[in-house]
C-alpha cells in the first residue's frame, strides 16, 4: 500500500510542476499579447486622426516646371485631428509609380510641426514629359492622390 501512495505522490507532484510550468507559458504570452494588442492601437488611433488633403489646383499652371527646374510644385493641407511632422522622412511621395526620393517640404506657417488646418508646400524634383500624370502622398497612413496634366 505504501508503494501506491508513494507513486500517487509522485504522479501529483509531476502534474503540479507541469501544470505551474503550462500556467507560466500562459502568462507570459498573454502579456505579450495583451502589449501587442495595446502598441496596435495607439497607432490605429493615431491613423484615424491623421487625413491630408492635396488641395493644389489640377489645372493650373504652377504645378509644373514654374521655376524653369522640373519641379513639381504641391500644396497640402493637413485636414486631420493630429499634428504631423513636415520633414520628407515622415512622408513618402510617388510620382507616376515610382517614388520620389528628392523632394523638399516648406511649412507655410511660421510653426515647426504641421498642426491641423496649416498648409506644406512639396517641391519634388522629377521631369515629365507632356501628358497626364499622378502624385501619391502617404503620410501616417493616409493617402491621397492627385492627378493633373503637363
Amino acid at each position: 500500500m505504501a508503494s501506491v501512495s508513494a507513486s500517487h505522490l509522485i504522479l501529483f507532484i509531476a502534474s503540479m510542476m507541469v501544470a505551474a510550468s503550462v500556467a507560466g507559458v500562459f502568462t507570459d504570452s498573454i502579456g505579450q499579447l495583451s502589449n501587442a494588442v495595446s502598441e496596435q492601437g495607439l497607432d490605429v488611433s493615431s491613423e484615424v486622426r491623421t487625413d491630408i488633403e492635396v488641395i493644389s489646383d489640377a489645372g493650373s499652371d504652377a504645378i509644373y516646371n514654374t521655376s524653369g527646374d522640373d519641379n513639381i510644385t504641391l500644396h497640402v493641407k493637413n485636414t486631420g485631428s493630429e499634428d504631423l511632422g513636415a520633414e520628407p522622412g515622415q512622408m513618402d511621395l510617388f510620382v507616376d509609380g515610382r517614388y520620389a526620393r528628392t523632394f523638399g517640404v516648406t511649412l507655410l506657417d511660421d510653426g515647426v510641426v504641421w498642426r491641423p488646418g496649416t498648409v506644406v508646400r512639396l517641391e519634388i524634383s522629377h521631369s515629365l514629359s507632356p501628358g497626364d500624370h499622378r502624385v501619391k502622398v502617404v503620410v501616417n497612413g493616409d493617402e491621397e492622390v492627385f492627378k493633373f496634366r503637363t
